[in-house]
C-alpha cells in the first residue's frame, strides 16, 4: 500500500498545474528584433547549430526577427534541497519563441509568421538575460548615437551663457523618442540635493535573487528575519511574463496569493513592485540583424557575421523544431514536446495550456488504479477470512 500512494503522489506531482497570476520601467523594448543583430544571434546560437569546419554558421539569421510566443511553468525535483525548508518540488520556467523572415514579422499578430519559421524553446533565465542584456547594449548605441550625432549639446563658443549642456542632452533625448530616463543619469531640472533613489535594475532579478529593500526592512532581514527572493514568472495565460515576490530561493512559493504584490508594497514602504502587472517582454517582433556600425560596445568586433549576439546565444541553447523553416536539414529534436504545449492566439493574445493527456495512458492509469484497489480488497477479505477460521479454530 505504501507503493501504491507514493505511485499515486507521483502521479499526481506530474500532473498538477502550480498556480500562476498576472514591462521594466527606464528601459526600452527591442522592436522589430532580427536575427542577424547581436540579440538576435544570442538567441539563435542556443536553438540550431551548422558547423562548418567546426564553426557555427549563424549568418543566415540575419534576415530573421525573433517573436516571443509565450511561456509555460513545469513542475521538476529540486536537486538542492538539502534542509527540511527547502522546497522539494521546484518551478521550472520556459519561454518559446518564433524566428520569423524579418520581412515578414508582424508584431500585432501573436504568431508573428504564418511560413517559413522555426520554433523554439528555452529556459526562461536564459532567455530574458540575453534579452535585457541586448536591451542595454542598444540603449547605450542609442544614447550615444543621440548625443553624437543629432543633440548639437556642445558647450562651445557659440552657445550663450544661460547654456545648459545636461539640459539640451535631457530635452534632446526626450524629443527623440522618450529616451531622457535612459540616457541620463538623474533629471538635470531637479535640484541637485533632491535624492531621486535609486533606481529598480530589472537585470538583477531576470533570475530568482534575494530581494533587497532600501529602507528599515532592509536591516530587519538582513538581521535574520524572513527572506523573500524575486524571480520571473508566466502570467495566468502565459502570454506575458511578470515580476513576483516569493518566499523560496527556487522562488516556486508565492509570497501572497497575490504573486506577492501585497508583501512587497508593505516591506518596502508602500511602493508598488515593477512589472508587476506589465510584462518583461513584449510581442514586438526582434530583429537579429546588426546596425552596420554597431560593435556590441566592442565585444562583438571579432564576429564576421553581422548577427547580434542574442540572437546567437538563445539560439544555441534553445529547444528546435524547424519543420516549417525551409532549411535542407531542419533540427526536429524539440517538435514532439512543443506539439503538447497548445497555444491559442486571438486578438493578439496568445494562451498556453498544456494538451489534454493520452486518454489511452489515462484508461490504463484508471484500469490499474481500480484493479489495484479491488486486489486490495481481496487482500483484505482474504485475511479476515483467515483470522475467523484461526479464531474457530482456538475454540
Amino acid at each position: 500500500m505504501k507503493f501504491f500512494g507514493a505511485f499515486l503522489s507521483m502521479i499526481a506531482v506530474a500532473q498538477a498545474a502550480l498556480p500562476i497570476y498576472g514591462t521594466p520601467k527606464g528601459m526600452h523594448k527591442l522592436t522589430d528584433i532580427k536575427a542577424d543583430s547581436t540579440l538576435g544571434n544570442k538567441i539563435l546560437s542556443k536553438a540550431r547549430k551548422l558547423e562548418q569546419n567546426d564553426e557555427i554558421d549563424f549568418t543566415w539569421v540575419a534576415e530573421y526577427s525573433i517573436k516571443f510566443q509565450g511561456c509555460h511553468h513545469i513542475s521538476q525535483w529540486n536537486e538542492e534541497a538539502d534542509e527540511d525548508e527547502d522546497v522539494r518540488i521546484s518551478t521550472k520556467r520556459l519561454i518559446r519563441f518564433r524566428l520569423c523572415p524579418a520581412n515578414y514579422c508582424s508584431t500585432s499578430d501573436a504568431g508573428g509568421c504564418s511560413a517559413g519559421y522555426g520554433d523554439y524553446i528555452i529556459d526562461m533565465v536564459t532567455y530574458l538575460e540575453a534579452y535585457y542584456e541586448a536591451v542595454e547594449n542598444i540603449n547605450e548605441y542609442k544614447c550615444e548615437y543621440l548625443k553624437e550625432m543629432v543633440c548639437a549639446c556642445d558647450d562651445d563658443d557659440g552657445k550663450g551663457d544661460d547654456f545648459d549642456e545636461d539640459i539640451c542632452l535631457y530635452e534632446c533625448y526626450k524629443e527623440n523618442g522618450n529616451m531622457e530616463e535612459i540616457c541620463m543619469d538623474n533629471n538635470p531640472y531637479n535640484d541637485d540635493e533632491q535624492d531621486e533613489g535609486e533606481q529598480f535594475q530589472i537585470n538583477e532579478y531576470v533570475e530568482c535573487a534575494e530581494a533587497k529593500f532600501d529602507n528599515d526592512n532592509r536591516r530587519r532581514l538582513e538581521d535574520g528575519g524572513d527572506q523573500y527572493y524575486m524571480g520571473p514568472y508566466c502570467s495566468e495565460q502565459g502570454g506575458a511574463i511578470f515580476l513576483g515576490l516569493f518566499t523560496d530561493d527556487t522562488c516556486t512559493t508565492f509570497a501572497d496569493e497575490f504573486g506577492g504584490t501585497t508583501m512587497y508594497e508593505t516591506l518596502s514602504g508602500g511602493t508598488t513592485l515593477p512589472y508587476s502587472s506589465t510584462s518583461l517582454v513584449g510581442m514586438e517582433c526582434v530583429s537579429c540583424q546588426e546596425p552596420e556600425d554597431f560593435n556590441n560596445d566592442g565585444n562583438d568586433a571579432q564576429d564576421e557575421d553581422n548577427v547580434i549576439e542574442m540572437c546567437e546565444q538563445i539560439y544555441q541553447s534553445a529547444g528546435k523544431c524547424e519543420s516549417n523553416l525551409g532549411v535542407q536539414y531542419p533540427n526536429e529534436a524539440a517538435c514532439s514536446y512543443m506539439e503538447g504545449i497548445k497555444i491559442t492566439r486571438e486578438n493578439g493574445t496568445v494562451e498556453i495550456k498544456q494538451s489534454k493527456s493520452n486518454p489511452t495512458a489515462n484508461l490504463f492509469i484508471g484500469l490499474f488504479t481500480v484493479g489495484f484497489i479491488l486486489m486490495s480488497a481481496y487482500v483484505y477479505y482474504l485475511q479476515r477470512k483467515l483470522q475467523r477460521a484461526s479464531v474457530s479454530l482456538a475454540e
